[in-house]
This record gives structure tokens, sequence and C-alpha cells, in this order.
């Protein structure tokens, strides 16, 4: 069911100075950033590794103190918020994991980073870790950085 771990979500206070903070220290390339009001976040995207199986590191910055990641940083500061996993069929995944008992956050897949599916586990039945499933619109490919609104 999972393929390979598609990003590493971090939540952090200043975008601007993680991205420089990530470039700097890793050489690491934003390939994608995006405001999504739905969340509650601007983000940036930074290549680890190239297609077909590119992974990222997420960098998540709160739009306003009372969000998800706005209250997770009032809570634990900046650090891991979540890891994302590729799914090749989100829907039949969600399927699966909710018949194993493990609860869904999200029960229908929505629109995530760079145009794909996403659906959030519950982190309290999965040792704490918000997990999120991702399956990629048509193959996720290094493209050149664009900002866009979602």
């Amino acid at each position: 069911m999972l393929t390979r771990i598609d990003h590493v979500g971090i939540a952090c206070p200043d975008l601007e100075a993680a991205i420089a903070r990530y470039e700097s220290v890793f050489g690491l390339t934003v390939v994608s950033r995006e405001t999504n009001s739905e969340q509650g976040v601007r983000e940036a995207m930074l290549a680890v590794s190239a297609a077909p199986a590119a992974s990222y590191v997420q960098l998540l910055e709160p739009l306003h103190p009372d969000t998800p990641v706005g209250r997770f940083l009032a809570r634990r500061g900046e650090g891991i918020h979540h890891i994302g996993y590729a799914v090749p069929d989100i829907t039949a995944a969600l399927a699966a994991i909710g018949e194993s008992g493990v609860r869904l956050v999200d029960e229908r897949p929505r629109h995530g980073s760079m145009g794909a599916s996403i659906a959030f586990l519950h982190p309290s039945d999965l040792g704490g870790v918000l997990t999120e499933l991702v399956q990629a619109r048509g193959g996720r490919a290094l493209q050149p950085c664009e900002t866009k609104a979602i």
C-alpha cells in the first residue's frame, strides 16, 4: 500500500528563513510554493531526491495562530509536524486503513501540494505520528518553482 516516503512536513514560524536554512545547509531546491487557505498555511516543497521516486521536505508556515500548524507551533515549537507516504490509490488506501480500525481525519481525499490528493490519519492511532497519505497527480516531476493560491 505505501510505496515510499513522499515528504516530511516541518512547521516553522518564518517560511523564508526556513527555506534559506534548508537551501544553505543541505543545498535543497524549492520546487513549489503554495498558499493553502483551506489548511491555513503557506508552504514550500524542497526536493531531496529526483523523480520518479522524488521525496521532499515540506516547510509549513501558519497563516494565523488559530490554524492546525499555528496551534502546533504554539504547543511544541518548530519541528516535525507530520510524515507523508505515497500511495498509488488513495481511495483504496483509506478504505483499507479505515477497515483496520485506524481513525481517518479525512474520510475522503482533499487537495494537497502540487496537485496531489491527500488525506490524514489520526495520530493517536499511529503512535502519536500525524500521518498523511499522498497520491500524486500524474506522478510528480521536478519543475521550476511556481507560487499559487489554493
